[in-house]
């Protein structure tokens, strides 16, 4: 262990494991992405609203971050293959049962599953790269790379989604029941078993895990609501959210065995990385969400024609495990993740003045620009939330990342939808446009906040330098191109 945690290179084993582990988190990417260019069909045949649309993206999101805390702690208790081959199983179950939905609701509670599958799966997976690999060189490009698979799920659903949804848009949701079982057996070969975890003494918080997860799906409730139900209705709901968020804080004081340890907030690090992660998640995903709607229903472009405008994106595939540990390895994390953020308002920035009959060549430099952002500021807050962080706790901290990420994303969503709906006073493709154009507000202010918290990373000792070696990137390279 020690040679490898200084050289940065992995054994055939390592590898073996932590491609399983990769399986897991582009079918994540890729799950997401299909769903994505596929909503404007699924609206056409189910005949949804705009707000139940928003609704079968953030029913997932929610489903995973509102449970993400419980999975991270129930991996540390009950043993980290074990949780991720069982919710693996629930994963592939309830993916098929959306492909089979006749109703909105039908659908929307299926990703609600679904998501909460993903929920205690990816806590589990991430926990089993930082227990199981070396912190440090060794460590980081595993993360590293790990990233850098779910940035190609997502370039790949993109694609893939178009060319499902042109056959019929139920396939975006029977293609990952096959990946789920080839990676579901992959993991009972290659992933070895744990030891059993000692919880004497110990217990899940379920009451924890419950007022945290109304607390969230309340607060995005209420931000979606207030396009359209009334500023009462969206405040009692909103305040309600914080009602439940002061009673978790309140149960996890008291608590003996709390889902989250109030005291794991004194790392600066972790809670910079968790809040500029929210905030970069909320704009990445309300962008796509109405990117697609304008190109689709503004623009009239097919699936298959959206899904390759939006390919650019996935740039980030290719820069992540080779670009983005070299600049790690000389300027270190929070320089890396501070130039994402700034990479993202830009490109946020670029698109506000969106017309109604803009080239794709035009569109182009936001695109690219978001794709380069997304490969610098991912893997290194992935890092950044789980450096220095004891081995008891990684399924926690894991948790609290993919938390903000998933949170961010259903809220982002939860936002943009809101800005839009309030602002498209008919239906003409002129009112639509100015709706579009308040929506996008929404992604370019999370991305300048979350860039201001970033800058604080910059007086840290933390955000300095965590290696990855010229060497070890090259040795991934090659493996990459034999694969």
């Amino acid at each position: 262990m020690s040679a490898l945690s200084t050289s940065g290179r992995l054994s055939a084993r390592k590898w073996g494991i932590l491609l399983v582990l990769c399986g897991a988190i582009f079918l994540e990417g890729i799950d997401v992405a299909m769903l994505n260019v596929a909503l404007p069909s699924i609206r056409a045949d189910l005949g949804l609203s705009t707000g139940e649309l928003q609704w079968v993206m953030s029913a997932y999101v929610l489903g995973y971050g509102g449970f993400m805390l419980l999975g991270g702690r129930a991996a540390d208790l009950f043993g980290r293959r074990q949780i991720f081959v069982l919710w693996l199983t629930v994963f592939l179950l309830f993916s098929g049962l959306g492909g089979f939905a006749t109703e909105g609701w039908t659908l929307i509670l299926a990703r609600f599953v679904t998501g909460v599958a993903a929920a205690f799966m990816t806590p589990a997976g991430l926990s089993i790269i930082t227990t199981g690999f070396a912190e440090g060189p060794e460590r980081n490009k595993a993360l590293l790379v790990y990233s850098g698979t779910a940035a190609g799920g997502f370039t790949i659903g993109l694609v893939a989604g178009g060319l499902l949804t042109a056959v019929d848009w139920r396939w975006v949701f029977f293609a990952p029941v096959v990946l789920s079982l080839l990676i579901l057996v992959a993991a009972l070969v290659f992933v070895p078993r744990s030891a059993r975890p000692d919880r004497l003494g110990k217990r899940v918080d379920v009451a924890g895990a419950l007022t945290v997860t109304a607390a969230l799906v309340l607060i995005v409730l209420g931000v979606e609501r207030a396009a359209h139900a009334g500023a009462a209705v969206s405040a009692g709901t909103l305040l309600a959210g914080l009602a439940f968020l002061v009673a978790f804080l309140v149960i996890e004081r008291r608590s003996a065995e709390p889902l989250v340890r109030l005291n794991i907030l004194r790392h600066g690090s972790l809670v910079r990385a968790n809040l500029s992660a929210m905030l970069f998640a909320a704009g990445f995903f309300g962008f796509q969400f109405l990117v697609v709607l304008y190109l689709q229903e503004l623009r009239g472009w097919s699936t298959l024609e959206t899904s390759f405008a939006m390919l650019v994106i996935g740039i980030d595939a290719i820069l992540s495990p080779t670009l983005t540990p070299r600049l790690v390895d000389r300027f270190g994390n929070a320089r890396v993740i501070l130039g994402g953020l700034v990479l993202a308002a830009l490109s946020y920035g670029l698109f506000l003045p969106v017309g109604a009959d803009w080239s794709y060549a035009t569109m182009f430099p936001s695109l690219i620009v978001l794709g380069l952002a997304f490969s610098l500021a991912y893997g290194p807050l992935t890092i950044v939330a789980t450096e220095g962080i004891a081995e008891e706790e990684q399924g926690l901290a894991g948790g609290l990342l993919y938390t903000a990420f998933q949170f961010g994303a259903a809220l982002g969503l939860s936002a943009v939808t809101a800005a839009s709906v309030a602002a498209t006073r008919a239906e003409t493709p002129g009112a639509l446009l100015d709706g579009y154009r308040a929506g996008l507000l929404v992604p370019f202010a999370a991305a300048v906040i979350a860039a201001g918290i970033s800058a604080f990373g910059l007086r840290s000792r933390q955000g300095g330098v965590a290696a990855v070696p010229a060497d070890a990137v090259a040795e991934h390279t090659d493996a990459a191109v034999s694969r």
